[in-house]
């Protein structure tokens, strides 16, 4: 059975995108646990982050840069942190958060956004990506 980002990847289900390639896709978490919380996927259905390829677990990491930069840019924050549970969905997952405060990566948080709001920011954040490219 298709995990939900393979739903999404396939158009199925709609999502906020901010970056695609060949290999990854970013988009807004649907439930984010702070305003410009982003999730950066492989195409490619893996489910441990450490069963990643070297060279794509590289890839990934220097693929999630740029986005941070440009969530910072929008959302006032100290720093993006990047979290990886991966427990919630077995298809491998970067967590990409503005945050002030350890605590501010706390799913507990989480709460459901709403979808032209998740547009209107990823067109911002889509543009700053496209723009420092």
């Amino acid at each position: 059975m298709p995990t939900i980002f393979n739903r999404i990847l396939s158009g199925e289900i709609p999502s906020a995108k901010l970056y695609e390639d060949d290999l990854f896709y970013a988009f807004l978490d649907v439930r984010p646990i702070r305003e410009g919380h982003a999730l950066l996927i492989p195409k490619q259905e893996i489910d441990y982050i450490f069963d990643l390829p070297d060279e794509l677990l590289q890839k990934m990491l220097t693929t999630a840069r740029p986005i941070a930069k440009a969530i910072k840019k929008h959302i006032p924050c100290q720093k993006v942190g990047l979290m990886v549970a991966g427990l919630e969905v077995r298809h491998c997952h970067l967590h990409l958060v503005p945050i002030d405060d350890v605590g501010d990566l706390n799913f507990g948080k989480a709460q459901p956004a709403e979808f032209p709001a998740l547009e209107a920011l990823a067109t911002k954040i889509r543009q700053t990506i496209s723009e420092d490219a």
